[in-house]
């Protein structure tokens, strides 16, 4: 066999080689690349996207934080209002309670005077006919002055 014949011979096959390798072998190789090339890019934004999300989360948790504080900072002075509002509150009702019960005493000694008052004049009036009695030596009935002795202590 001459060189010729061979080389030709090796050339077609390596043709034959080239023409299969390129339409069956290298389409799903290269198919195989660029599916991995995309999941890696995809793989790429997701990580960034992950990490865009981090920063907006944090942010986020940031700002919830900052309105928490704020809330709770109203909170405990509106609680801090209301319990001064509610001393406040019980101081005028126990000032009230006071004024009440020094009405209520003064009217119970006024009570008690006008009847101290009513009772001595009845004893005065008691002790002034016994007095007349003395002074006249005459006996008064008491039960036929009754009159005189009411108007007496009336008078009084």
């Amino acid at each position: 066999m001459s060189i010729n014949a061979t080389l030709i011979g090796q050339m077609i096959t390596f043709a034959l080689l080239v023409w299969f390798t390129m339409k069956y072998i290298w389409p799903p190789l290269f198919d195989s690349l660029e599916e991995r090339k995309k999941k890696i890019a995809d793989g790429l934004a997701a990580a960034e996207r992950g990490q865009e999300d981090i920063l907006a989360a944090e942010e986020r948790a940031k700002i919830v934080l900052k309105e928490a504080k704020e809330h709770s900072s109203e909170l405990l002075s509106l609680a801090q209002k209301r319990a001064n509002e509610i001393v406040e509150e019980s101081k005028d009702t126990a000032k009230k309670d006071g004024e009440r019960l020094i009405i209520a005493a003064r009217a119970q000694i006024d009570q008690e005077m006008q009847q101290v008052k009513d009772n001595l004049r009845a004893e005065v009036a008691t002790l002034a006919l016994d007095a007349a009695e003395q002074i006249l030596g005459a006996e008064i009935d008491k039960t036929k002055h009754q009159d005189i002795i009411n108007k007496v202590s009336s008078k009084l």
